[in-house]
């Protein structure tokens, strides 16, 4: 299906991971894509890792799109801003912005991620405010005129969630916690312009990362018992594409809504065909 062609999307934090797998899907649709990112061909990598926005933004073109990658860190507002004024520039309206761009990750294994809040570095706070919850609203605030100039619009924050059960990390369950809230507030003001805005939890993503870590791909993850319950980051994809393409999109918004939940009340599928549930932390 390309049902979403003429729509124009922004996806924040698409180098890899889930925006890139969100990219991917909203090209397949039809939509035209821009990607943002650190990582661009020929420069600097973030954490080491090989993949970039402008592959990312020719693989949302050859599956159907239109690509464009614009370098972004998120956390510089002069930079945020010249993004937006491109966007004006070029398309003149925005459908869809995917607050997905996030810090706190780096060291992930190397400074107690899970450790107890009193052990934790305090940059790990700081980079998933500012690089996480601080980059979501600032984008949402520059993305909201250009989506009530055309009288309607999507925002989606990635998060995670389980039904209120605490994350496992401080700084990291609070970060989401007021990543939820965002989306709700922000419904409040919008709703009366006909703007959506939605928390989204995927579950446990095979990332580029989690494969590393695994010394394995997206070919052979099978055989490797503890990513059982994974699913790809284009499930995810697939539950953004879904959203857009409803007309009825407005009666969801200021929820948390899961992947897993959606592709049942929507019917589609990772693109293996399974179905992952919800991914619920007690099943561990």
């Amino acid at each position: 299906m390309r049902r979403l062609v003429g729509k124009v999307a922004l996806v924040t934090g698409a180098s890899r991971g889930a925006g890139r797998g969100i990219a991917l899907v909203l090209g397949e649709e039809g939509a035209t894509v821009y990607v943002t990112g650190r990582s661009i061909r020929g420069g600097p990598a973030t954490e080491t890792q090989p993949e970039t926005i402008d592959e990312t933004a020719e693989l949302v073109t050859a599956r159907g799109g239109l690509g464009f990658a614009v370098r972004c860190d998120h956390t510089l507002d002069d930079e945020v801003e010249a993004l937006f004024q491109r966007l004006a520039k070029d398309q003149g309206h925005l459908d869809l912005l995917v607050n997905n761009v996030w810090g706190g990750y780096e060291s992930y294994d190397g400074e107690g991620f899970d450790a107890p809040f009193w052990e934790q570095p305090l940059w790990r706070w700081d980079k998933m405010f500012h690089a996480g919850v601080r980059a979501h609203y600032t984008a949402s605030r520059l993305a909201a005129p250009l989506m009530m100039a055309q009288g309607q619009g999507l925002i989606v924050n990635t998060t995670f969630w389980d039904r209120g059960k605490a994350l496992g990390s401080v700084p990291y369950d609070v970060a989401k916690a007021a990543i939820n809230r965002l989306a709700y507030a922000m419904a409040l003001e919008l709703r009366e312009h006909n703007i959506a805005t939605i928390a989204l939890s995927p579950g446990w993503m095979r990332t580029e990362a989690v494969l590393r870590i695994y010394e394995t791909d997206e070919q052979h993850w099978r055989e490797i018992p503890d990513l059982e319950r994974t699913e790809s980051t284009q499930y995810i994809g697939r539950a953004v594409a879904a959203l857009v393409a409803d007309p009825e999109v407005m009666d969801r918004s200021g929820s948390i809504l899961t992947v897993g939940d959606l592709a049942r009340e929507y019917g589609f599928t990772d693109y293996d065909g399974r179905q992952p549930p919800a991914f619920r932390l007690d099943e561990d």
